[in-house]
């Protein structure tokens, strides 16, 4: 009985490489959160904004409807807060 929000997070890593070129690394986290924090994360969160967010990797798997076997790392958030 408790809401759940799902959703895919952003982190961008920016640095110089060997040909002292800048470069952006992006790397993309899947991320849970129940109850209030859900509630929390359905009213400020907006596509774009900047969080700051704590918590623990949740390792999992699942078969698919084709029978395939499935990985999945997620993040499940303890605390959170909205960068300004």
């Amino acid at each position: 009985g408790k809401k759940l929000a799902r959703f895919t997070l952003a982190t961008n890593e920016n640095f110089k490489n060997k040909k002292g070129e800048k470069t952006r690394n992006t790397q993309w986290h899947n991320v849970v959160a129940w109850g209030h924090t859900a509630d929390y994360i359905e009213r400020f969160f907006k596509k774009g904004i900047e969080v700051a967010l704590e918590g623990k990797l949740i390792n999992r798997n699942y078969t698919d409807k084709d029978g395939v076997k499935r990985y999945v790392t997620e993040i499940l958030i303890n605390d959170l807060m909205i960068m300004k």
